[in-house]
């Protein structure tokens, strides 16, 4: 980093702290003013209530075993779901501040969460290092659904992600989503797995490094079949290896 950036960032930082002063940001969780957090939008009494993730945890969709050896290559989260990547990480649990934080972005326009969900994620080890200099891929919206947001919460996350780690970690947008799928919400993994056909491709003229690390990443993993289906193109296309990463799991 020169210093002239190392400087701007300082500035920054300054009049981060300046503002946060006069004029406190409300807890997204419990509504009380952040003060003396660690967090910028989530309160000192709620952040201890955030469970980051620390191995051991299955190596396919991240989720701690909380101390627990398990012998099995799966979780019973990842049962049945044939995983087309190699493994994957996540930085919390999906619940309590973590899931105020997610929905703020994705439902309320809430991009300046992003700072607090990248920090848990780069601030954590365990992810940090799995992401650090790798390329990370966003899982896309289709174009109808990212007007009505304005943005693609994955790319803006994947974003912020990368300049927050640096080392050479980057942003690749190698994939489109092509079929306006119904929402996945209420679907267990099979149908989910239907829904999700052929929704995905390969961008246009989108370029295929074979020796780059891959790392697909998304807000939640809830059961896999995104991602799934977002690293099946991908190996298609001639990556290698193909890993995924997310915010949180749930």
């Amino acid at each position: 980093m020169n210093n002239g950036s190392a400087q701007d960032q300082g500035w920054r930082a300054l009049g981060r702290g300046l503002r946060d002063v006069l004029f406190p940001p409300s807890c997204l969780h419990c509504g009380d003013k952040v003060e003396a957090s660690p967090l910028r939008h989530v309160c000192a009494a709620c952040e201890p209530l955030i469970t980051r993730v620390e191995p051991p945890c299955c190596p396919c969709c991240g989720h701690p075993f909380f101390g627990e050896a398990s012998g099995e290559r799966l979780c019973v989260h990842c049962e049945g779901l044939r995983p087309e990547f190699g493994e994957g990480r996540t930085a919390v649990l999906f619940k309590g501040p973590a899931r105020a934080l997610v929905h703020e972005l994705k439902y309320r326009q809430g991009l300046f969460a992003l700072e607090d969900l990248a920090a848990l994620m780069c601030d954590n080890p365990h992810t940090a290092d799995f992401l650090r200099g790798a390329a990370l891929v966003p899982v896309p919206l289709h174009p109808r659904k990212e007007r009505e947001r304005g943005y693609n919460q994955g790319r803006e996350l994947a974003r912020a992600v990368a300049g927050r780690l640096g080392g050479g970690t980057t942003v690749a947008e190698l994939l489109a989503r092509t079929v306006d799928t119904q929402t996945q919400t209420n679907l267990d993994r099979e149908q989910r797995r239907a829904n999700l056909k052929n929704a995905f491709a390969l961008a246009p003229r989108a370029p295929i490094n074979p020796n780059l690390r891959y790392v697909l990443i998304d807000d939640v993993f809830t059961t896999g079949s995104t991602l799934n289906a977002c690293a099946a193109v991908l190996r298609r296309a001639g990556c290698l290896t193909v890993d995924v990463c997310t915010f949180g799991h749930g």
